[in-house]
């Protein structure tokens, strides 16, 4: 293999009660990106499409980054030029820096012939994210190389569940078209944490993963409430309450911040209610004097796709 063109999903990290531990895939959203080999060793940026301000420098680019420490840990006779096409802006909340960091662990791992395993990659692309946002978290990454639902049990060692993802699980969220960087919203975060509010906090944890798997779509959304991070960010995010409000109104499971924001994202059960509850949220931001994005998506169970190999 010469060439290849992958499909890198957006993200959706924290799922109201699993901050820093939680994330799922989007299938309708995300970046493309292609690897090409050449006969000059090193990692090339070509272009950087969909979005402006990303540095096209290897070693500041989290995908750069990330093709760099692999071929510096499994060394190969050849070059990688990479060009991407975000899909979606960074600072939206929906792991732009960790689609770049997943795709490229996962490419780059497909041009040297598979030496590394799914929780290696995982491994590589964390370090794009902290070359993006300051911190190695894995759960928008994991979530997009392994697809689906997943679960970081553990940072040291790493430990990622893969969880399996009802059938009629739906997904619309909104992005305001403002941006909250990833630092910011971390500096908002309380130092301190009450132990009824941990308690309340590791039990719905413990709720939504055993939802996840016997498609007890009650005992989920009973499950998506955030009593720690979400009141502290989302004075962040413009008309956060009346979204939610109106979403959980309209049928939503249960609606919460996507990552760091501002994206707001809603769980819901079938496609009727999806589409319900895209009215409501649609509705309630349209006179708001912000621009936004609205959609809605099935889980992507799958993670990075291929899309093309030379």
């Amino acid at each position: 293999m010469k060439y290849i063109k992958i499909f890198a999903p957006a993200t959706v990290a924290n799922v109201s009660c699993g901050f820093d531990s939680m994330g799922f895939a989007v299938d309708t959203v995300g970046d493309e990106m292609s690897f090409t080999k050449t006969v000059e060793k090193g990692v090339k940026i070509t272009q950087i499409t969909g979005a402006n301000g990303l540095s096209l420098d290897p070693t500041k680019n989290a995908a750069g980054v990330v093709a760099l420490a692999m071929l510096k840990k499994h060394p190969a006779d050849f070059g990688i030029e990479i060009s991407m096409h975000k899909g979606y802006s960074p600072g939206s909340g929906l792991g732009s820096s960790a689609a770049s960091s997943g795709g490229a662990a996962f490419g780059i791992n497909e041009l040297l012939d598979r030496p590394f395993s799914t929780l290696e990659l995982t491994k590589f692309a964390m370090l794009g994210e902290e070359a993006a946002c300051g911190t190695p978290i894995a759960d928008n990454v994991a979530s997009a190389i392994f697809g689906g639902f997943v679960l970081i049990r553990s940072y040291e060692p790493l430990d990622i569940v893969k969880l399996p993802v009802p059938d009629e699980l739906q997904l619309v969220a909104i992005h305001p078209q403002i941006e909250v960087k990833t630092k910011d919203a971390r500096e908002v975060l309380p130092k301190d944490v009450p132990l009824k509010d941990a308690i309340t906090q590791w039990a719905n944890v413990g709720g939504l993963v055993s939802g996840l798997y016997t498609n007890d779509y009650q005992l989920i959304a009973n499950s998506l409430t955030d009593v720690i991070v979400e009141p502290a960010r989302k004075h962040l995010i413009p008309h956060f309450d009346l979204v939610k409000n109106e979403a959980i109104k309209a049928g939503a499971l249960g609606a919460g911040i996507s990552g760091s924001g501002p994206t707001i994202f809603a769980l819901c059960k079938g496609e009727e209610a999806a589409a319900n509850v895209y009215k409501a949220i649609q509705n309630a931001y349209s006179d708001k004097n912000i621009d936004f994005n609205l959609f809605t998506s099935k889980i992507n169970t799958q993670g990075v796709k291929i899309l093309e190999t030379k």
